[in-house]
């Protein structure tokens, strides 16, 4: 489902490589996303940092190549089926938020596995809450939540296992981080968590 936007916006983004058609955008970034995750997965080590320069960089990896917009937070407000998202002009703060009350707090070790899948949902739900750009924030979310499972040893969660059934719990799951309730996102971590 494409963005509810306050005004008419195109299907198809302006882009650098001057692409017309959605099915030519959605290859150039799927090609750009899955390229950033290599090459982030190779230069991940056990003192990788996750912060805001971080996933601004994850972005710009994944679509420096397509967007002028890549790499830097969203100045239109977006909202998704009714659910806004956080408001444009507040980003820069509510992204410093994030980054003081979660990102700096988390361990470079977890003890346990479930330790772990709290703070995969809390670092995803927060990070789909406030949507920082205004393209790719599902993609770059799911990079930064794989890279935090490989940082401990683990394979890449299962995304593809969430079908059209189980898509709905996700929409509620990120909705209920908005009131900091992580208890469905977990859930859901849970459910496609590497064997």
């Amino acid at each position: 489902m494409k963005y509810d936007l306050p005004q008419h916006q195109d299907e198809v983004l302006p882009n650098l490589l001057g692409l017309k058609s959605i099915e030519e955008i959605g290859l150039a970034e799927f090609e750009g996303f899955l390229k950033a995750e290599i090459m982030l997965t190779e230069t991940l080590s056990t003192k990788t940092k996750f912060k805001i320069q971080y996933i601004l960089k994850i972005h710009k990896l994944s679509l420096g190549h397509l967007y002028s917009f890549a790499g830097k937070f969203r100045d239109v407000n977006l909202s998704k089926g009714g659910f806004p998202f956080a408001a444009a002009r507040f980003l820069p703060e509510t992204m410093r938020t994030f980054d003081e009350d979660i990102l700096s707090r988390l361990p470079n070790n977890y003890p346990t596995k479930e330790e772990l899948i709290k703070d995969v949902a809390k670092v995803h739900g927060e990070l789909l809450f406030i949507h920082p750009f205004r393209e790719g924030n599902g993609r770059t979310a799911r990079i930064l939540a794989n890279l935090m499972m490989r940082k401990q040893g683990y394979d890449a969660l299962k995304f593809d296992l969430i079908d059209s059934k189980t898509f709905e719990l996700y929409v509620q799951a990120v909705q209920f981080a908005a009131k900091q309730d992580y208890t469905k996102m977990e859930s859901l971590i849970q459910l496609i968590f590497p064997v």
